[in-house]
Protein backbone atom coordinates (compact mmCIF):
# COMPACT_ATOMS: atom_id res chain seq x y z
CA UNK A 1 0.00 0.00 0.00
CA UNK A 2 2.96 2.17 0.94
CA UNK A 3 4.35 1.76 -2.17
CA UNK A 4 1.37 3.02 -4.14
CA UNK A 5 0.85 5.83 -2.16
CA UNK A 6 4.53 7.13 -2.93
CA UNK A 7 4.42 5.90 -6.74
CA UNK A 8 5.06 8.48 -9.26
CA UNK A 9 2.61 11.01 -10.49
CA UNK A 10 1.25 10.28 -14.04
CA UNK A 11 -0.16 13.43 -15.57
CA UNK A 12 -2.40 13.50 -18.84
CA UNK A 13 0.77 14.68 -20.91
CA UNK A 14 2.59 11.96 -20.04
CA UNK A 15 0.23 9.23 -20.71
CA UNK A 16 -0.45 10.82 -23.81
CA UNK A 17 3.14 10.78 -25.27
CA UNK A 18 3.87 7.42 -23.84
CA UNK A 19 0.56 5.48 -24.37
CA UNK A 20 0.04 3.97 -27.97
CA UNK A 21 -3.80 3.13 -29.23
CA UNK A 22 -2.30 0.11 -30.63
CA UNK A 23 -1.14 -0.84 -26.88
CA UNK A 24 -4.63 -0.69 -25.49
CA UNK A 25 -6.69 -2.28 -28.45
CA UNK A 26 -4.19 -4.89 -27.69
CA UNK A 27 -4.85 -4.91 -23.77
CA UNK A 28 -8.71 -5.06 -24.43
CA UNK A 29 -8.28 -7.90 -26.49
CA UNK A 30 -6.09 -9.86 -23.99
CA UNK A 31 -8.67 -8.68 -21.39
CA UNK A 32 -11.73 -9.80 -23.45
CA UNK A 33 -10.14 -13.39 -24.41
CA UNK A 34 -8.04 -13.77 -21.91
CA UNK A 35 -5.14 -15.44 -23.30
CA UNK A 36 -1.71 -13.67 -25.41
CA UNK A 37 -2.41 -16.58 -28.13
CA UNK A 38 -6.27 -15.47 -28.53
CA UNK A 39 -5.68 -12.31 -28.78
CA UNK A 40 -2.91 -12.65 -31.32
CA UNK A 41 -4.90 -14.71 -33.46
CA UNK A 42 -7.71 -12.09 -33.23
CA UNK A 43 -5.50 -9.23 -33.85
CA UNK A 44 -3.20 -10.37 -36.78
CA UNK A 45 0.13 -10.51 -34.12
CA UNK A 46 2.39 -12.70 -33.11
CA UNK A 47 2.38 -13.26 -29.43
CA UNK A 48 6.16 -11.34 -28.93
CA UNK A 49 4.21 -8.75 -30.28
CA UNK A 50 1.42 -9.26 -27.77
CA UNK A 51 3.86 -9.75 -24.66
CA UNK A 52 5.82 -6.33 -25.58
CA UNK A 53 2.59 -4.87 -25.86
CA UNK A 54 1.81 -5.59 -22.42
CA UNK A 55 5.32 -5.63 -21.38
CA UNK A 56 5.38 -1.49 -21.95
CA UNK A 57 2.16 -0.35 -20.52
CA UNK A 58 3.12 -2.40 -17.26
CA UNK A 59 6.75 -0.82 -17.05
CA UNK A 60 4.82 2.26 -17.97
CA UNK A 61 1.94 2.28 -15.11
CA UNK A 62 4.77 -0.26 -12.71
CA UNK A 63 1.86 -2.36 -12.47
CA UNK A 64 0.82 -5.78 -13.47
CA UNK A 65 -2.11 -6.55 -14.92
CA UNK A 66 -2.08 -9.41 -15.73
CA UNK A 67 -1.89 -12.78 -13.49
CA UNK A 68 -0.23 -15.43 -15.38
CA UNK A 69 -0.90 -19.03 -15.43
CA UNK A 70 -1.11 -22.29 -17.47
CA UNK A 71 -4.98 -21.80 -18.62
CA UNK A 72 -4.42 -18.04 -19.92
CA UNK A 73 -4.34 -14.79 -18.01
CA UNK A 74 -6.47 -13.06 -15.59
CA UNK A 75 -6.79 -9.20 -14.75
CA UNK A 76 -5.01 -7.97 -11.55
CA UNK A 77 -7.17 -5.49 -9.47
CA UNK A 78 -5.02 -2.62 -11.76
CA UNK A 79 -5.75 -4.67 -14.48
CA UNK A 80 -9.79 -4.47 -14.25
CA UNK A 81 -9.83 -0.72 -13.43
CA UNK A 82 -7.40 0.04 -16.28
CA UNK A 83 -10.10 -1.96 -18.46
CA UNK A 84 -12.71 -0.09 -17.54
CA UNK A 85 -11.20 3.25 -18.92
CA UNK A 86 -9.50 1.34 -21.77
CA UNK A 87 -12.89 -0.08 -23.11
CA UNK A 88 -14.50 3.52 -22.77
CA UNK A 89 -11.69 4.90 -24.99
CA UNK A 90 -11.74 2.18 -27.44
CA UNK A 91 -15.41 3.11 -27.96
CA UNK A 92 -14.72 6.64 -28.59
CA UNK A 93 -12.61 5.73 -31.16
CA UNK A 94 -15.12 3.50 -32.98
CA UNK A 95 -17.92 6.26 -32.68
CA UNK A 96 -14.94 8.18 -34.37
CA UNK A 97 -14.58 5.99 -36.71
CA UNK A 98 -18.41 5.35 -37.70
CA UNK A 99 -18.66 9.48 -37.92
CA UNK A 100 -16.19 9.90 -40.32
CA UNK A 101 -17.28 7.05 -42.31
CA UNK A 102 -21.09 7.85 -42.25
CA UNK A 103 -19.92 11.68 -43.02
CA UNK A 104 -17.52 10.32 -45.91
CA UNK A 105 -19.49 7.67 -47.50
CA UNK A 106 -23.07 8.09 -45.76
CA UNK A 107 -24.96 4.76 -43.85
CA UNK A 108 -22.03 3.12 -42.46
CA UNK A 109 -20.86 1.73 -39.20
CA UNK A 110 -21.02 -0.89 -36.64
CA UNK A 111 -23.71 -1.45 -34.61
CA UNK A 112 -23.56 -2.76 -31.00
CA UNK A 113 -27.16 -3.72 -29.77
CA UNK A 114 -27.67 -5.49 -26.53
CA UNK A 115 -31.33 -7.19 -26.32
CA UNK A 116 -33.18 -8.60 -23.32
CA UNK A 117 -35.92 -11.48 -23.90
CA UNK A 118 -39.03 -9.10 -24.52
CA UNK A 119 -37.53 -7.77 -27.88
CA UNK A 120 -35.24 -10.47 -29.22
CA UNK A 121 -38.21 -12.29 -30.61
CA UNK A 122 -40.16 -10.13 -32.64
CA UNK A 123 -39.07 -6.23 -32.40
CA UNK A 124 -35.61 -6.27 -33.06
CA UNK A 125 -35.90 -8.62 -36.03
CA UNK A 126 -38.25 -6.44 -37.44
CA UNK A 127 -36.43 -3.15 -36.60
CA UNK A 128 -32.68 -4.64 -37.73
CA UNK A 129 -34.60 -5.45 -41.34
CA UNK A 130 -35.38 -2.34 -41.69
CA UNK A 131 -31.97 -1.42 -40.91
CA UNK A 132 -30.33 -3.46 -43.36
CA UNK A 133 -32.89 -2.51 -46.16
CA UNK A 134 -32.39 1.32 -45.72
CA UNK A 135 -28.38 0.87 -45.24
CA UNK A 136 -26.74 -2.10 -45.85
CA UNK A 137 -23.24 -1.05 -45.00
CA UNK A 138 -24.11 -1.01 -41.45
CA UNK A 139 -22.82 -4.48 -39.11
CA UNK A 140 -25.20 -5.29 -36.47
CA UNK A 141 -23.86 -6.71 -33.88
CA UNK A 142 -26.23 -8.60 -31.15
CA UNK A 143 -25.43 -9.34 -27.57
CA UNK A 144 -28.36 -10.83 -25.53
CA UNK A 145 -27.87 -10.76 -21.86
CA UNK A 146 -30.00 -9.06 -18.03
CA UNK A 147 -30.65 -5.38 -17.56
CA UNK A 148 -27.35 -6.34 -15.11
CA UNK A 149 -25.35 -7.49 -17.75
CA UNK A 150 -26.12 -4.91 -20.58
CA UNK A 151 -26.65 -1.36 -18.75
CA UNK A 152 -22.79 -1.46 -17.32
CA UNK A 153 -21.63 -2.05 -20.33
CA UNK A 154 -24.12 0.44 -22.32
CA UNK A 155 -22.52 2.99 -19.71
CA UNK A 156 -18.80 1.91 -20.74
CA UNK A 157 -19.38 2.31 -24.72
CA UNK A 158 -19.13 -1.39 -25.18
CA UNK A 159 -22.47 -1.57 -26.25
CA UNK A 160 -24.90 1.19 -27.84
CA UNK A 161 -28.02 0.61 -27.10
CA UNK A 162 -30.47 -1.74 -25.14
CA UNK A 163 -33.56 -2.87 -26.42
CA UNK A 164 -36.09 -5.13 -24.44
CA UNK A 165 -38.01 -4.68 -21.60
CA UNK A 166 -37.51 -1.09 -19.52
CA UNK A 167 -36.73 -1.53 -15.40
CA UNK A 168 -39.26 -0.28 -13.54
CA UNK A 169 -39.07 3.71 -12.45
CA UNK A 170 -38.39 3.23 -9.42
CA UNK A 171 -35.44 0.48 -9.22
CA UNK A 172 -31.88 1.52 -9.43
CA UNK A 173 -31.34 0.73 -12.83
CA UNK A 174 -33.96 3.47 -14.15
CA UNK A 175 -32.51 6.27 -11.26
CA UNK A 176 -28.82 5.50 -10.85
CA UNK A 177 -27.72 5.56 -14.16
CA UNK A 178 -27.20 8.35 -16.95
CA UNK A 179 -29.62 6.50 -19.32
CA UNK A 180 -32.60 7.71 -21.44
CA UNK A 181 -35.15 5.49 -21.48
CA UNK A 182 -37.99 5.87 -24.29
CA UNK A 183 -40.84 3.30 -24.26
CA UNK A 184 -42.00 1.98 -27.95
CA UNK A 185 -45.43 -0.32 -26.62
CA UNK A 186 -46.68 -1.78 -23.63
CA UNK A 187 -46.64 -5.48 -23.67
CA UNK A 188 -49.16 -7.61 -23.33
CA UNK A 189 -48.87 -11.53 -22.57
CA UNK A 190 -50.88 -14.31 -23.76
CA UNK A 191 -51.43 -17.86 -23.01
CA UNK A 192 -50.25 -20.48 -24.69
CA UNK A 193 -49.92 -23.94 -26.26
CA UNK A 194 -48.16 -26.33 -28.11
CA UNK A 195 -50.87 -27.29 -31.34
CA UNK A 196 -51.66 -30.93 -29.68
CA UNK A 197 -52.68 -29.82 -26.61
CA UNK A 198 -56.35 -30.40 -25.57
CA UNK A 199 -57.46 -26.78 -25.31
CA UNK A 200 -55.81 -25.99 -28.22
CA UNK A 201 -58.25 -24.11 -30.94
CA UNK A 202 -60.83 -23.95 -28.21
CA UNK A 203 -63.01 -21.09 -28.23
CA UNK A 204 -63.70 -18.98 -25.01
CA UNK A 205 -61.36 -20.73 -22.47
CA UNK A 206 -62.67 -19.75 -18.74
CA UNK A 207 -58.91 -18.75 -16.23
CA UNK A 208 -60.72 -21.72 -14.29
CA UNK A 209 -59.94 -24.39 -16.75
CA UNK A 210 -56.33 -23.13 -16.43
CA UNK A 211 -56.29 -24.03 -12.57
CA UNK A 212 -55.24 -27.56 -12.85
CA UNK A 213 -52.87 -27.44 -15.82
CA UNK A 214 -48.89 -28.03 -16.16
CA UNK A 215 -47.48 -24.70 -16.19
CA UNK A 216 -43.82 -22.99 -17.54
CA UNK A 217 -44.27 -19.42 -15.54
CA UNK A 218 -42.45 -16.31 -15.39
CA UNK A 219 -39.05 -15.78 -13.61
CA UNK A 220 -40.17 -14.77 -9.85
CA UNK A 221 -40.60 -11.13 -9.40
CA UNK A 222 -40.28 -10.07 -13.05
CA UNK A 223 -43.31 -8.27 -14.60
CA UNK A 224 -44.34 -10.79 -16.66
CA UNK A 225 -44.66 -13.19 -13.16
CA UNK A 226 -47.11 -10.61 -11.21
CA UNK A 227 -49.10 -10.35 -14.70
CA UNK A 228 -49.52 -14.25 -14.62
CA UNK A 229 -50.54 -14.28 -11.15
CA UNK A 230 -52.64 -11.32 -10.93
CA UNK A 231 -54.80 -13.60 -13.98
CA UNK A 232 -55.89 -16.19 -10.86
CA UNK A 233 -56.13 -13.58 -8.21
CA UNK A 234 -58.53 -11.33 -10.58
CA UNK A 235 -60.56 -14.61 -11.51
CA UNK A 236 -60.47 -15.78 -7.61
CA UNK A 237 -58.53 -18.81 -8.07
CA UNK A 238 -55.52 -19.84 -6.25
CA UNK A 239 -52.32 -19.84 -8.45
CA UNK A 240 -50.66 -22.89 -9.70
CA UNK A 241 -47.70 -24.18 -9.09
CA UNK A 242 -45.44 -23.82 -11.72
CA UNK A 243 -43.60 -27.05 -13.25
CA UNK A 244 -40.95 -24.83 -14.64
CA UNK A 245 -39.79 -21.46 -14.32
CA UNK A 246 -38.68 -19.74 -17.56
CA UNK A 247 -38.37 -16.68 -19.45
CA UNK A 248 -36.79 -18.34 -22.69
CA UNK A 249 -38.86 -18.18 -25.71
CA UNK A 250 -36.85 -20.65 -27.12
CA UNK A 251 -36.82 -23.26 -23.96
CA UNK A 252 -40.48 -22.93 -23.68
CA UNK A 253 -41.45 -23.63 -26.85
CA UNK A 254 -39.61 -26.52 -26.89
CA UNK A 255 -41.21 -27.44 -23.77
CA UNK A 256 -44.45 -27.00 -25.15
CA UNK A 257 -44.08 -28.64 -28.38
CA UNK A 258 -42.89 -31.89 -26.55
CA UNK A 259 -45.25 -31.68 -23.27
CA UNK A 260 -49.07 -30.03 -22.49
CA UNK A 261 -47.36 -27.37 -20.16
CA UNK A 262 -48.75 -23.89 -21.27
CA UNK A 263 -46.91 -20.93 -20.46
CA UNK A 264 -47.03 -17.13 -20.45
CA UNK A 265 -45.64 -15.69 -24.00
CA UNK A 266 -45.66 -12.11 -25.41
CA UNK A 267 -48.48 -11.63 -27.57
CA UNK A 268 -46.00 -10.22 -30.52
CA UNK A 269 -44.07 -12.98 -29.88
CA UNK A 270 -47.20 -15.68 -29.99
CA UNK A 271 -48.81 -14.39 -33.33
CA UNK A 272 -46.08 -14.76 -35.29
CA UNK A 273 -45.35 -18.25 -33.90
CA UNK A 274 -49.01 -19.49 -34.42
CA UNK A 275 -48.68 -17.79 -37.88
CA UNK A 276 -46.03 -20.54 -38.95
CA UNK A 277 -47.87 -23.44 -37.00
CA UNK A 278 -45.58 -23.89 -34.10
CA UNK A 279 -47.77 -23.12 -31.08
CA UNK A 280 -51.38 -21.92 -30.37
CA UNK A 281 -52.80 -19.03 -28.53
CA UNK A 282 -56.52 -19.78 -26.56
CA UNK A 283 -59.15 -17.81 -26.80
CA UNK A 284 -58.77 -15.76 -23.98
CA UNK A 285 -58.22 -12.15 -22.92
CA UNK A 286 -54.58 -10.86 -23.13
CA UNK A 287 -52.55 -9.64 -19.91
CA UNK A 288 -52.30 -5.96 -20.52
CA UNK A 289 -49.65 -3.52 -18.79
CA UNK A 290 -47.34 -7.08 -18.46
CA UNK A 291 -44.08 -4.40 -18.84
CA UNK A 292 -42.93 -1.82 -20.77
CA UNK A 293 -41.09 -2.26 -23.95
CA UNK A 294 -38.44 0.23 -25.69
CA UNK A 295 -34.92 1.32 -25.83
CA UNK A 296 -32.37 2.68 -23.93
CA UNK A 297 -29.40 4.76 -24.66
CA UNK A 298 -26.51 6.57 -22.88
CA UNK A 299 -28.18 10.42 -22.04
CA UNK A 300 -24.66 11.74 -21.66
CA UNK A 301 -23.32 10.54 -24.89
CA UNK A 302 -24.12 11.74 -28.96
CA UNK A 303 -25.27 8.85 -30.92
CA UNK A 304 -23.45 7.24 -33.72
CA UNK A 305 -25.30 7.86 -37.12
CA UNK A 306 -26.40 4.36 -37.64
CA UNK A 307 -27.72 4.06 -34.28
CA UNK A 308 -29.67 7.36 -34.64
CA UNK A 309 -31.20 5.93 -37.78
CA UNK A 310 -31.65 2.46 -36.17
CA UNK A 311 -33.69 4.11 -33.19
CA UNK A 312 -36.05 5.83 -36.41
CA UNK A 313 -36.38 2.01 -37.73
CA UNK A 314 -37.38 0.57 -33.72
CA UNK A 315 -40.14 3.04 -33.52
CA UNK A 316 -42.09 2.03 -37.10
CA UNK A 317 -41.26 -1.18 -36.19
CA UNK A 318 -42.98 -0.98 -32.76
CA UNK A 319 -46.15 0.75 -34.76
CA UNK A 320 -46.30 -2.31 -36.96
CA UNK A 321 -46.13 -4.65 -33.99
CA UNK A 322 -48.68 -3.26 -32.20
CA UNK A 323 -50.81 -3.10 -35.11
CA UNK A 324 -50.65 -6.66 -35.77
CA UNK A 325 -51.27 -7.79 -32.45
CA UNK A 326 -54.46 -6.07 -32.25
Amino acid sequence: MNERINARPISTINLSRKLKLSQMMVFARVLDTGSFIRAANELGLTQPAISKAIFELESFFDEELFNRSNRGVTPTEFGLMLGRRVRSLIAELRFMTDEVHAFRKGDTGHLIVGTLIAASAVLLPRAIAQLQDEAPGVLVTIQEGTAAQLFPKLMTGEIDIVVGRLPERDSQLYTSLPIRHEELYGEEFSVVCGTDHPLAGREDVAVAELADAAWIFPLPESPARMAAEKMFHDAGIPVPIPRVESLSLLANLGLMLHSDLLSFMPRAAAVQLMRVGSLSILSMPAMHNAGRVGFSIRADKDLAPSCKRFLMCLRRAAVDLTQVSE
